[in-house]
């Protein structure tokens, strides 16, 4: 809530004319037909907060300004949130301090603003907590309040009857060669605020906020050769090698390169530096993420297909949205960087989200092989210092860019954006757990309809919610009968539906064959009961084992995929049936082991608390502690007692904590550093590696029987996924599922590459429960460390949806425990609002109100996780 910041016994009122920070102001004989009021952002002691300011009349404040105001006893930047013709209901109006000037107009433009509040609005939160979603940690706190000398405007001589204070201020800003210094730094030297207000309101300096930026700059130390081709006659025979090697090397370095290519010291450039054949000074250098040199490659002749599909979205000049459904290995990233490649040239950037960190290293050296250093990286992997500069450069950029990220890129402020990609749009990563839970699929679109640019999204298991819109299915079953020809290209243009409505038109691009028409590969399937009983009982089955020594006797590479981390998922006592428990959440402890002479530990995946495994049961002092189910410590291990010759590297959260880690892994891997790449659903997040020609799934069953309704499509879009990670080079590919139910629909539709046919089915079953996307969901998550508080608190909000809810076609679920009733000593009790599509939303923000100060809600619009 805004509150005023006006000290008791003390009005402020501004009455200063003229410019402030260059921005003109209203003209005197103008007039508002009512007061306004601007809501706006201030950074003050680290916790950013917004509050009420009158607009005096004549300011023309508008929403994205970058303001000065009074806070407390002096004056800061804030940012222009929203305007209202009315004061908030709980402040005296003629007790609100007035704004004191505009430092920069439209510091982002104004369809970013709309975003943010839309935003907002839908997913039912602050735009104060989506303002610090959008930017990079610490902008606000960078952003500096100067006051610059206006030297043209000087008298000149100066007055005799200026007042001693304003002469020493004026002495203080002619002393400086800019003749520009901070306010703090003048208030330091005894300035008061309105001996620096008076210089301002006569004219001769002016108050701006500077751009963000950062702190201290990076900076290093960056050697120059200077000297030309006639070197001294007094340098050693050791000093010329040097100046050679410099030469060699283009002649600008930076320090510790120069140091280490010349094989020397400090001293002996500094010595060269005194001779006058280098110069040694520090140099700002932009933090970005760093890789490999690459050499520039050059745009593939593209397939049949590739053409077609291409075709539409190059003409596309305005917002639009566009299915780009391609199979594993069909060649989606060629498409994008071919639609990029345009958009670039006339000026404009690109936006391009992937899923998961781990995919971006990968995906980040195509586009830089293709489109060098206006590619840049970003996402909650970088460094605090890399993010801000990405953001610095995204907001006034000198020349186009390509900002590749995760979802949180999707509130990147590239002022001519051209061209939205969101890859693997099905992944669940896209939407974000912790208030604002939005999800970055959505909030794409309302930017690309904001924007009026083309939104592309480009999976080979498109999810239902996707693939319902673009394909204009209706409420009625009896429209999914006819079916897609695989064979036939596709462009296929479809109106939203009044059931589905959305405000950009759809078009649905297919990819239905690989690059070069290689076959998708062959999915073996295994039923792990037959092992059992034939008494195989590892984790590895027959035919697995078989193809791996084949793979290694043929010099190929595999994959492994497991949807666990870890070495197993439970630990019991086999005397009393004693499960080792996380003593802060309500969930088994997971047995860890990295190595076969390695400690075991007992790790929580929810609150990450750890102990030793311990050697007898905590219940009844047995020594039969067995570990249960495998993940992917127990795979490596598991290898390394059959197959001792194969080498394996492990891809999961685990073993990339590290940062650069990924790429790390990968380029090993890539390089026939390993002949085994097991990993969680890192896996399936479209690496592309040709020489993988074996994939294994080892118990696909623990992903069949997820405790959601989306379990089955989440399944086959893992396992499809996974398998396309098979043949994507010149040899077929191999796949081999394990499970104990062969049976299963989505193993079956895995195993003959049937997307189009489940996702029908599956569309089918949502209609009749009313579940998303042929309904709406919120989930209203509340959590405690007092059980009785947050179980009293869920009672007393299901009495008020309830309320709510009347007259309205919505229904209240729950109240009920969590899934996983505590997590990291929490307690927490969930409540499910489920409604039609064509209803809007009950606005739900009013229930923080009645959260007791030790009860935390979040309010979870189209949740994708009900644990």
């Amino acid at each position: 809530m805004a509150i005023s910041l006006q000290p008791a016994g003390q009005t402020t009122s501004y009455t200063g004319r003229g410019n402030v920070g260059g921005v003109k102001r209203v003209g005197f004989g103008e007039s508002r037909p009512q007061p306004q009021w601007v809501n706006v952002l201030v950074d003050y002691g680290g916790q950013p907060a917004a509050y009420t300011y009158e607009v005096p009349a004549d300011l023309a404040v508008q929403v994205g300004d970058i303001l000065t105001v009074p806070f407390r006893h002096q004056s800061i930047g804030a940012i222009a949130l929203s305007l209202s013709s009315t004061p908030p209901a709980n402040l005296v109006p003629h007790q609100i301090r007035a704004v004191e000037g505009i430092v920069e107009q439209r510091f982002f433009a104004p369809p970013y603003w709309a975003l943010l509040q839309r935003v907002a609005d839908y997913y039912q939160v602050s735009l104060m907590q989506v303002l610090k979603t959008a930017l990079p940690p610490g902008v606000l706190a960078r952003s500096q309040r100067r006051l610059r000398l206006r030297r043209d405007r000087l008298p000149q001589p100066q007055p005799n009857s200026l007042t001693p204070g304003l002469k020493d201020l004026l002495e203080d800003l002619q002393r400086s060669p800019t003749g520009d210094y901070t306010w703090p730094y003048l208030q330091k030297r005894g300035h008061s605020y309105r001996t620096l207000q008076q210089l301002i309101q006569l004219g001769w300096a002016e108050s701006y906020l500077s751009p963000p930026q950062p702190p201290q700059a990076k900076r290093r130390q960056a050697v120059t050769l200077v000297s030309g081709d006639t070197l001294p006659p007094d340098l050693t025979p050791r000093q010329q090698e040097i100046i050679a090697t410099l030469r060699r090397q283009g002649g600008d370095l930076w320090l510790s390169d120069a140091l280490q290519l010349c094989q020397t010291t400090s001293p002996t450039l500094k010595r060269l530096a005194q001779s006058g054949c280098l110069v040694i000074e520090p140099r700002e250098q932009l933090r970005a993420e760093t890789g490999p040199t690459l050499m520039p490659d050059l745009p593939k002749p593209l397939t049949h297909y590739q053409a077609q599909v291409l075709d539409p979205i190059s003409k596309s000049q305005q917002g639009s949205q566009f299915l780009l459904h391609g199979v594993t290995g069909s060649g989606k990233t060629e498409v994008y960087l071919q639609t990029i490649a345009p958009r670039l040239a006339a000026g404009q950037s690109a936006l391009v989200l992937v899923p998961e960190i781990g995919l971006t290293p990968q995906l980040t050296d195509r586009f830089r092989r293709r489109f060098g250093d206006q590619v840049w990286v970003y996402h909650s992997g970088l460094s605090d210092g890399e993010r801000y500069d990405t953001w610095r450069q995204s907001l006034k950029p000198s020349k186009p860019l390509v900002i590749v990220g995760t979802r949180s890129a999707i509130f990147m402020p590239l002022p001519n954006l051209g061209l939205i990609i969101l890859d693997e749009e099905h992944d669940s990563s896209y939407k974000q757990d912790v208030p604002p839970c939005y999800h970055a699929r959505t909030v794409a679109r309302w930017r690309a309809e904001l924007e009026n640019c083309p939104l592309v999204l480009g999976s080979a298991t498109p999810s239902l919610d996707t693939w319902v819109q673009c394909r204009g299915l209706g409420s009625s079953i009896l429209d999914l009968s006819p079916q897609l020809d695989p064979n036939t290209p596709t462009l296929t243009p479809s109106p939203p539906t009044p059931s589905l409505p959305t405000p950009l038109p759809w078009t649905y691009l297919s990819l239905p064959e690989r690059v070069q028409a290689q076959p998708l590969p062959e999915v073996n399937v295994i039923d792990m009961r037959d092992e059992l009983q034939d008494g195989n009982r590892s984790i590895l089955s027959r035919s697995l084992q078989t193809a791996l020594a084949q793979m290694k006797a043929e010099g190929n590479q595999g994959l492994l995929f497991i949807h666990r981390r870890g070495h197993s998922s439970f630990v019991s006592c086999r005397s009393c049936g004693h499960v080792m428990m996380c003593p802060h959440c309500d969930v088994s402890l997971s047995y860890h082991q990295p190595g076969a002479n390695s400690a075991m530990t007992l790790r929580c995946h929810y609150c990450n608390f750890s102990q030793s495994h311990p050697k007898h049961c905590p219940a009844c002092s047995s020594p039969y502690l067995k570990h249960f189910g495998s993940g992917t410590q127990r795979v490596v291990n598991a290898l390394a007692e059959t197959f001792p010759e194969l080498s394996c590297i492990r891809f999961d959260s685990d073993t990339t904590r590290t940062k650069g880690a990924h790429r790390a892994l990968l380029t090993r891997f890539a390089e026939g550093g390993a002949d085994l790449l097991v990993g969680t659903q890192m896996l399936t997040k479209g690496i592309d590696l040709p020489q993988v020609t074996l994939v294994g799934i080892i118990a696909a069953d623990g992903l069949l029987y997820m405790n959601d309704y989306w379990a089955s499509e989440r399944a086959l879009q893992m396992l499809i996924q996974v398998a396309g990670r098979a043949g994507r080079g010149t040899q077929p590919g191999q796949v081999f599922l394990q499970t104990y139910t062969p049976d299963h629909p989505v193993v079956e539709a895995v195993t003959g590459h049937a997307y189009e046919g489940f996702i029908a089915a599956e569309w089918a079953q949502r209609q009749l429960l009313q579940y998303p996307p042929a309904g709406q969901m919120v989930l209203l998550r509340l959590s405690s460390t007092d059980p009785d508080a947050v179980e009293k608190t869920a009672e007393t909000l299901a009495q008020q949806v309830t309320q709510l809810l009347e007259g309205s076609s919505y229904e209240l679920l729950g109240p009920a425990p969590a899934p996983i009733p505590r997590v990291a000593r929490r307690y927490r009790w969930h409540l499910v609002v489920k409604g039609p599509m064509d209803e809007p939303l009950p606005n739900l923000q009013d229930l923080k109100r009645h959260c007791p100060a030790q009860v935390s809600l979040t309010i979870d619009v189209d949740p994708l996780n009900l644990a």
